[in-house]
């Protein structure tokens, strides 16, 4: 009912999911990442314990394909289970059981794997990929929001749209950028809409925020404030 793509930015080692499909809060149950190890979507007849153990098995350094084998040899469900894989090595592992919904598949490239079901046809996919490629010039989220996009354009879900979802983690254990679309008759447009949003503060204050390195982060709202205002001054002249 869904398709998504997990990539990791080359210029940044940041991994992201970008997720679209005609249900509510699709956000909710299909991304799941760990900064700086790996990312799963688990999607479908979604199983929120792919993402949950997944990532437990990602951060114990086990490889995508062992993790795929894992939760299918766990779940007699997986027929109608749909999940891909990628870890910091940028192996990827997928899985889309023989009771998916027409159409479904996955497609990979360097540094990026999407996979749907549910969906117009496979030019949703080839689509999806084609568009991330050519737009390597795109900021991250930018540039995942534009593949989907792309995606959509060439169909999208068969049924029509409703929920959108944006997750991307730096090194840390929170997001670098959590955006979801609940229910929305656009939503991937009211996506890029958010993270447009996003980039007017919370992407310039993030970097304040306390880290594993330094757990205060940086307090002091006049520093905060004054390097919000020349980061945007900045933007604005760029």
């Amino acid at each position: 009912m869904t398709w998504s793509i997990i990539a990791r930015d080359p210029a940044t080692g940041q991994f992201g999911i970008a997720v679209a499909t005609k249900f509510f809060a699709v956000g909710a149950r299909v991304p799941h990442i760990a900064g700086g190890i790996g990312a799963i979507a688990t999607q479908a007849l979604v199983n929120p314990y792919y993402g949950i153990d997944g990532l437990t098995l990602l951060r114990a350094g086990k490889s995508p394909q062992e993790i795929v084998a894992a939760l299918l040899a766990g779940d007699d469900g997986r027929e109608s289970r749909q999940l891909h894989v990628m870890d910091a090595k940028g192996r990827i592992a997928a899985h889309s059981g023989q009771d998916c919904v027409d159409w479904y598949g996955h497609v990979t490239g360097d540094g990026f794997s999407i996979a749907g079901n549910m969906l117009a046809g496979a030019a949703v996919l080839d689509d999806t990929a084609k568009a991330y490629v050519t737009n390597a010039g795109l900021p991250f989220p930018q540039r995942l929001i534009a593949a989907m996009l792309a995606g959509e354009a060439a169909g999208g879900d068969k049924r029509g749209k409703q929920s959108a979802a944006l997750l991307i983690h730096g090194d840390e254990e929170w997001s670098a950028l959590d955006l979801r679309v609940d229910d929305h008759e656009d939503p991937l447009r009211e996506l890029a809409r958010l993270e447009a949003v996003s980039r007017e503060r919370w992407v310039h204050f993030r970097k304040f925020l306390p880290t594993r390195s330094n757990p205060a982060g940086i307090t002091d709202r006049a520093t905060i404030d004054a390097a919000i205002a020349a980061a945007l001054a900045g933007s604005d002249q760029a």
